[in-house]
């Protein structure tokens, strides 16, 4: 959803230079296409030791499992504006003249779906934006539109309003995926929300409370229903994985009873990229040094569409929340520093602002206030500059491939027995699918026994890296801190790899006795102080 929009062209652009290998000029010489920004496609990890030399060994975190990438990605996607992502992309001003120059012939007979549009949900400044909304006459068909083939929509509902009722809309989303994934002969279909940032909905009783409730409310017609929930709702009906990319509660209680009720994955809420992701990083320094931050004030403008939707107080209130929340496991780690994380949780503030003229280049200005040792207080004031669609579209890419390959995770306890046959210490083993098919063969193969294989939890929190207010199971602790959610996926990919967790011990360099023999004898064999000096550096 969205996919005219900035962050859904970039994400179709940059697919498009990729596997097609585009290269463009800027005026600092010629540039190649590439994955900068993605955990999954441009990051690296230790995988081990060399044992001959003590040195870590790193391994890209593609090479570790059998991943989707997105060359092998069919992009289609629904816009309540009809303009050809060719001239979207022009619009967006995200990217170099001269790739745009180069990527317009791929473009510009891409047309997105209509869309869900319900003023309501969204700023009225988008109302001049909606030519392309589902209504009684738009009908669509599921061309790719992976910059090969055209996707277009056979009529364009012009109106400003949808006249069909909230369970026509449910119908006709659901058709438009079936028909998508049918004419592509995929394997597979995942809905990424990155379209406008709703206000909140409500939830009450009877409302969205729970499945039975959510979809008799649809089929009754409810106006608290929002876009975003109607599609999550059609994504999971479809049995489609529904990640959500904006800040709003589109997982109303009813949605993830709805997927817990299917074993349909969802995950959210709203890309983490810039600023928010910087104060995951220093909060946990702070906080992890002993320092304690009494004020983190927080101040942004930008200039693209996004900004100007969230210029209306009711959807700026779901981006601030999602972005007042990331420090408070932070803070709850630390009871030395807050006794009370309720009352003695630092001052938070967050504040946007729309500015034209700076276009998607969003700026972000940030002061922490700690207080230090014996009453000192230290200040941070950081200044960071986010080209927002070329930081978001990676954790895209990255978030549908991770959601991808947990759909092929089964996972189970395994009982070991003892050679007296008694019945011993449990552990835990986990499968991958190499394949999509029911006869898959497993890349980690392993005896079963009575117990049952189970996916995950269909609230897929091991994404939370690459979102500010990460959704988790119900009871399951938050995680925010960055390093920490890296380990996480990290440490997935270990175990279904057959690896221990990584850990930073790294108990061969500390003791003399453990130290590698290499290391040793080449100590052993220098003569001068100067020589020994010199490998201990």
């Amino acid at each position: 959803m969205g996919l005219g929009g900035n962050n859904g062209t970039t994400c179709v652009a940059g697919a498009i230079a990729n596997k097609h290998g585009i290269t463009w000029q800027t005026k600092d010489g010629p540039r190649d296409a590439n994955y900068v920004g993605s955990l999954l496609l441009a990051s690296t990890t230790k995988l081990g030791i060399d044992r001959a030399t003590g040195k870590p060994i790193y391994t890209p975190l593609s090479n570790m499992l059998p991943l989707l990438h997105p060359d092998d990605i069919v992009w289609g996607g629904w816009d309540i504006n009809g303009m050809n992502l060719g001239d979207a992309m022009k619009r967006a001003r995200v990217l170099d003249y001269d790739l745009q120059r180069r990527l317009y012939p791929y473009m510009k007979d891409i047309v997105p779906l209509p869309s869900i549009y319900c003023p309501d949900f969204i700023a009225a400044n988008q109302s001049e934006r909606a030519n392309n909304v589902i209504g009684p006459s738009s009908s669509s068909s599921s061309s790719s539109v992976n910059g090969e083939e055209r996707n277009e929509s056979t009529e364009h509902n012009n109106t400003k309003n949808n006249t069909c009722s909230k369970q026509e809309l449910l119908e006709h989303v659901r058709n438009d995926i079936s028909n998508f994934k049918t004419t592509n002969m995929l394997d597979t279909v995942i809905i990424l929300w990155c379209a406008n940032t709703e206000r909140f909905s409500s939830i009450s009783t009877g409302l969205n409370d729970t499945a039975s409730n959510l979809l008799h409310s649809i089929a009754t017609n409810e106006d608290e229903i929002s876009p975003s929930t109607l599609f999550a709702v059609a994504s999971i009906l479809e049995g489609c994985t529904f990640i959500n990319g904006s800040p709003q509660n589109t997982f109303v209680p009813g949605v993830i009873d709805l997927a817990m009720e299917r074993g349909v994955y969802i995950a959210g809420d709203d890309f983490k990229s810039g600023q928010t992701r910087m104060k995951t990083v220093l909060v946990d320094y702070l906080v992890s040094a002993g320092i304690k931050p009494v004020s983190i004030v927080s101040y942004n403008h930008l200039g693209n569409n996004d900004g100007m939707n969230l210029s209306s107080d009711a959807q700026f209130h779901s981006k601030e929340i999602s972005k007042s929340n990331v420090v408070d496991d932070m803070v709850r780690s630390n009871h030395i520093l807050y006794p009370d994380p309720t009352s003695d949780a630092p001052d938070h503030v967050v504040v946007i602002k729309y500015v034209p003229y700076v276009g998607d280049s969003k700026r972000a200005m940030d002061e922490y206030t700690s207080e230090i040792f014996l009453g000192g207080t230290n200040t941070i004031v950081m200044h960071n500059t986010c080209e927002d669609s070329l930081l978001a579209t990676p954790l895209m890419y990255d978030l549908v491939i991770l959601a991808e390959l947990c759909q092929r995770v089964t996972i189970k306890k395994v009982i070991v027995n003892d050679e007296e046959g008694r019945r011993g210490g449990g552990g835990v083993g986990i499968t991958v699918d190499e394949k999509k098919d029911e006869d898959a063969e497993r890349v980690v193969a392993m005896d079963k026994n009575d117990d049952e294989w189970e996916s995950l939890h269909p609230v897929l929190s091991l994404l939370a890296y690459m979102l500010k207010a990460p959704v988790v199971p119900y009871g399951a602790p938050v995680v925010n801190a960055l390093f920490t959610q890296r380990c996480a996926i990290v440490n997935f990919m270990r175990a279904c790899l057959g690896l221990a967790p990584d850990n930073h011990m790294t108990l061969e360099h500390k003791f003399e006795s453990m130290m590698f023999g290499s290391c040793r004898e080449m100590m052993s064999s220098s003569s001068s102080k100067k020589e020994k000096k010199k490998m201990c550096h």
